[in-house]
């Protein structure tokens, strides 16, 4: 049995299995996760998560981002923020419409602009937009990120919760092969201990949190 990629518990269960794949419930951090084996190789990766860049997508995306900065800049007005959207990538010109000359975001993404050297930066806020069910190493992304936060700094998620069991069955949102790693509120209480966060708001799938100062 493998242990929890999060937080590296044995304490795992059996949760789901169907003929694609089976899945594990940690105990202690309530991460659901697939089995590792099951996992895609990089290229076919690359290749089913690159149709995040159609259209529909980027719209979603842009619409996101504009939210956050608008709260962002609510919560600290006359404020320069600083900012990285982590995971995907949003079309230059959907990116220019919507920041403010008082506003800054590098972006990140591990296939499409794998710039290593803006993850060693720290920035005023960092947004994952449906990025958090793809991590094969979820542990490994969640240092990276926390580093990534200036103290005060906000950190925005949006993922699809994961509701029940029954619900889990049903849920065609497991049948994308990338998405390996779901996620119940418990998780995100856990995760905001771990890394000094404070859990701001959690539900649906949007997750806020602010780092300690």
């Amino acid at each position: 049995m493998p242990h929890c990629p999060l937080c590296f518990q044995e304490q795992v269960r059996p949760f789901f299995e169907d003929r694609r794949r089976y899945f594990l419930r940690c105990e202690h951090c309530h991460l659901v996760f697939a089995n590792p084996g099951s996992y895609l190789l990089p290229d076919a990766e690359k290749q089913r998560y690159g149709h995040a860049k159609q259209g529909n997508k980027q719209k979603q995306l842009a619409r996101f981002i504009a939210m956050l900065l608008t709260q962002l800049q609510t919560l600290q007005p006359n404020s320069t923020l600083s900012g990285m959207n982590f995971g995907r990538v949003l079309a230059p010109a959907l990116l220019q419409g919507i920041l403010q000359p008082q506003q800054q975001l590098q972006q990140y993404d591990p296939f499409f602009a794998p710039c290593h050297q803006l993850l060693h930066r720290q920035y005023d806020f960092v947004s994952c937009y449906r990025v958090f069910e793809h991590f094969q190493q979820p542990a490994k992304e969640w240092q990276r990120l926390i580093q990534a936060l200036k103290s005060g700094g906000y950190l925005a998620i949006s993922t699809p919760f994961l509701q029940s069991a029954t619900a889990f069955a049903k849920w065609h949102y497991k049948n994308n092969p990338t998405h390996v790693s779901f996620y119940q509120p418990q998780t995100f209480h856990y995760l905001a201990q771990q890394g000094q966060l404070q859990l701001i708001f959690a539900q649906s799938d949007f997750v806020l949190m602010q780092k300690a100062s």
